[in-house]
């Protein structure tokens, strides 16, 4: 049976003051149900925060992007064994503001779910589509071509990932899918991950709030969300994980 699980991104955003005082509301607030899991993923300075204050907890912590490298001549990059030194469990690999922002291709982001597993991370990988496509109807085309590569170079591992879909034009836009939208997507990513892979958790992001939590995490394909702003505020947060 597939767990649970709501991630929250914190993305470019937190501080030490702030983060000590979320980082201790959500230790003190979640009760940790059995078969749910609860996540943060923090700017690379603040790593060694999240370990402090979560290490004997039942939430993890993990990254928002990480490396393809190993090591090497990359100045300003950090590689997932970096990251796994702070205790780390999950990468965000692929998500739409690193694809548009920072052009990362479908390859790339498939070399940083491979890199992620050798350090022993979880790669949360992000799929999903912008407005215009679709509105060309092209929305499953586009989420199978971005899958695509992870599962080549995945292969078998690709039970121990979780995937996320991300439509682009639901992402801190205040629009979010509807849950028969999410999950007719969710539905069509299941089926390709095909029956042997159908432990692996699927989440949806994009404008998730307490208020629509419910009715998306009830779709049978939907496992829990990638959680952006909302997860900056320990009670709407843990709302939406309790969801």
């Amino acid at each position: 049976m597939r767990g649970k699980l709501v991630v929250g991104n914190w993305k470019m955003h937190g501080g030490l003051k702030q983060n000590d005082a979320l980082l201790a509301d959500l230790r003190a607030g979640w009760t940790a149900p059995v078969g749910r899991g609860l996540a943060v993923c923090v700017p690379f300075p603040y790593l060694w925060q999240a370990q402090a204050a979560l290490s004997g907890s039942a939430i993890a912590w993990g990254v928002q992007n990480m490396s393809e490298h190993a090591s090497g001549a990359f100045t300003g990059e950090v590689s997932a064994a970096m990251a796994a030194e702070f205790g780390c469990t999950y990468a965000i690999v692929g998500h739409s503001e690193r694809r548009v922002l920072f052009k990362e291709s479908d390859a790339t982001v498939a070399a940083k779910a491979s890199a992620a597993m050798q350090a022993g991370l979880t790669p949360i990988v992000c799929v999903g589509e912008t407005l215009a496509e679709r509105e060309a109807g092209s929305t499953g085309a586009v989420v199978t071509r971005q899958l695509e590569p992870v599962l080549a170079s995945l292969g078998d591992r690709i039970i121990r990932a979780v995937l996320a879909y991300e439509p682009v034009w639901a992402i801190g836009t205040g629009r979010n899918a509807s849950p028969e939208q999410a999950q007719e997507v969710h539905h069509l990513l299941r089926q390709r991950l095909g029956v042997e892979n159908s432990a692996v958790p699927l989440l949806y992001g994009g404008s998730v709030k307490a208020p629509n939590a419910r009715s998306l995490f009830q779709m049978p394909d939907i496992d829990g969300g990638l959680i952006g702003g909302a997860s900056l505020k320990a009670d709407e947060f843990l709302a939406i994980a309790n969801a």
